[in-house]
């Protein structure tokens, strides 16, 4: 469990990608600092297990799953990543509860510079638009942030037509500086986790609503 609070931005030593899998080796002395192997530390919003340290670096194995779901797969020697540890018990929860369980990778569309913040607009796949709410609470790329404003793409919203689905995202400086949503661009692929308390009250009204037709 996580709370979307970057602790680290860490340098990408290697990615060895196999048929079906691959490993990913980072170098990150703060996150490592009282990391054991077995540990879960959060990579740009992906739950990973640590199976290796060495010299402030850890090693984790992607599955072919994570490689499907999530940007990992597109990164390169000296690429910059997010980095959280899990939760421990007691400690603040600064942001919302994340789960590192990503759901999708969406495409930022546009960003707007402002005098000091950034306003950023990104794709939402319909499955998954029911789930994302003005105010709520979306991780991308393992970020705790809250919805600025939904569209739903037909054009009966405040905004016009825009051949689907979109949120925005205002980003301030803190976040610009500490992570790397700083220097995501447009047509970039970010990592979208959705608030997993909006699954489960989906869940729990469906089930009720089963037992009364019952």
């Amino acid at each position: 469990m996580f709370t979307g609070i970057v602790e680290e931005l860490g340098r990408v030593v290697r990615l060895e990608t196999m048929a079906d899998s691959a490993r990913l080796t980072v170098d990150a002395p703060t996150v490592t600092r009282d990391a054991r192997e077995g540990d879960s530390i959060a990579v740009n919003g992906c739950c990973l297990t640590v199976t290796e340290l060495h010299d402030g670096a850890f090693t984790a194995d992607l599955m072919a799953e994570t490689l499907a779901r999530t940007n990992l797969g597109d990164l390169a020697p000296d690429h910059h990543v997010n980095l959280e540890r899990a939760l421990r018990a007691g400690d603040r929860l600064g942001g919302h509860v994340v789960q590192g369980h990503v759901d999708a990778t969406v495409n930022i569309l546009d960003r707007r510079h402002r005098e000091h913040w950034d306003l950023v607009r990104l794709g939402l796949p319909r499955h998954l638009a029911r789930y994302v709410t003005g105010k709520g609470s979306v991780a991308l790329d393992g970020v705790s942030l809250t919805v600025v404003e939904v569209d739903d793409g037909t054009g009966n919203g405040k905004a016009p037509d825009r051949g689907g689905p979109s949120f925005t995202v205002g980003l301030i400086p803190e976040t610009l500086r500490r992570t790397t949503l700083g220097i995501r661009a447009p047509g970039d692929r970010v990592n979208l986790e959705v608030d997993v308390m909006s699954k489960y009250v989906e869940r729990l009204l469906a089930a009720g609503s089963d037992r009364e037709k019952a």
